[in-house]
């Protein structure tokens, strides 16, 4: 069930992050500049993050909600390849497809993988799951680059799409809801309603919720635009795709690396070196001159510290929660985290028309990294995991 959400997650979350590579080629096509995509993108990571299929997912049935989304999502695609002009973008790709991945998201794989692991692995086994979206960028970034210059955007859309459609099998691999009606012997049950109140009046889970934010922005930022930031800055159109694959490469070993070290280390502690490094990595790129040797080297430093926080953010919220409404629970985290993707995907395109420049979206990427890493001060993640 574990390698079943890894995959889930690599196919969901590794074509959203290789959005980008399709931002110039689109908008030329469909104009009338880059705001139309990237607004699309603001609404699909938006809705991506609604909590609503992760309640579903706990109250109902992991596997259905998996099964219908990645059926929307899937279909969400192939309509994307056939529109003719900007005026669709923002249903199918921002409206359907987001609605889709919202039941592909971390929330409800972490929540179904959350209940049913021991709490001593958990952390380990969500590092797992986020390792999944880390080879999607690997294997997708690279292979969109090539379906678009070989094909065309519209049958890379539409490959995506089949594709999607093809492996929504996967969705039968975990059990129903009779099969686990308490999850974990070790998580307890309780009304939601007790989950939700205990939820809001926890300072820490709130914290959590703030600095995911920046998380959200930071990716949705730089998947839709790092490709044209570099083409605009000469670049070839290959060596940018190439640095999201290398991202997700170097992802690969550091995110279970990170899952690992929150099963033995305050995980806060390890949330606010991500968040501290990012500060000084997107500084180390503005100050540098841009080549190919530095777009990629920022590629593998980035990836270092892409997604560890999402295995930490969700293990923290089971050990202050409990894991019977994770799903719900780290979807409203989630939530955060997506509308800063939101406005990470959306705001770059509409400063970058107005402006003709980015430097002001990369220095309020430096601020949001600053101000997470103190965020996450406060927080207290010690003491023994929650039961429920």
């Amino acid at each position: 069930m574990v390698l079943a959400g890894a995959l889930i997650g690599l196919l969901s979350m590794g074509i959203r992050q290789s959005l980008g590579v399709f931002l110039l080629a689109v908008s030329e096509d469909l104009g009338p500049g880059r705001e139309p995509f990237s607004l699309a993108v603001a609404v699909l990571s938006f809705l991506m993050g609604l909590p609503v299929a992760g309640y579903l997912a706990d109250r109902y049935d992991h596997r259905r909600v998996l099964l219908v989304s990645s059926l929307t999502y899937g279909a969400a695609l192939v309509m994307v390849s056939q529109l003719q002009s900007s005026a669709g973008l923002v249903f199918y790709l921002g409206v359907v497809a987001g609605l889709g991945t919202s039941g592909l998201s971390f929330g409800v794989l972490m929540g179904a993988v959350g209940r049913l692991v021991p709490v001593e692995r958990r952390s380990a086994m969500m590092g797992v799951i986020a390792t999944g979206t880390s080879l999607g960028m690997v294997l997708v970034a690279p292979a969109a680059q090539f379906g678009l210059e070989s094909f065309g955007w519209r049958a890379s859309f539409a490959t995506m799409g089949a594709v999607v459609l093809a492996v929504s099998f996967l969705a039968f691999l975990f059990p129903r809801q009779s099969a686990m009606p308490g999850g974990h012997p070790g998580v307890a049950d309780e009304p939601f309603k007790v989950a939700v109140r205990k939820a809001r009046r926890n300072r820490s889970y709130l914290l959590l919720t703030v600095g995911f934010f920046v998380n959200g922005f930071h990716i949705g930022m730089i998947v839709t635009h790092l490709p044209a930031y570099l083409i605009d800055g000469g670049i070839t159109g290959a060596v940018a795709s190439l640095v999201l694959a290398v991202i997700g490469a170097t992802s690969i070993f550091s995110t279970p690396l990170f899952g690992r070290l929150g099963d033995h280390h305050r995980k806060r502690d390890l949330l606010m070196v991500i968040y501290g490094t990012r500060a000084l990595l997107i500084g180390g790129l503005l100050i540098s001159p841009l080549s190919s040797t530095t777009a990629l080297l920022f590629g593998i430093c980035i990836g270092m510290v892409w997604i560890g926080a999402v295995p930490l953010t969700s293990a923290t919220v089971a050990h202050l929660l409990g894991a019977r409404y994770l799903s719900a629970l780290f979807g409203a985290v989630f939530f955060s985290h997506q509308i800063g993707a939101a406005i990470g995907g959306w705001l770059p395109g509409r400063v970058f028309d107005a402006t003709g420049s980015y430097l002001s979206i990369w220095l309020l990427a430096i601020v949001l990294s600053v101000a997470a890493f103190f965020i996450h001060i406060p927080i207290q993640d010690r003491g023994p995991a929650s039961a429920n």
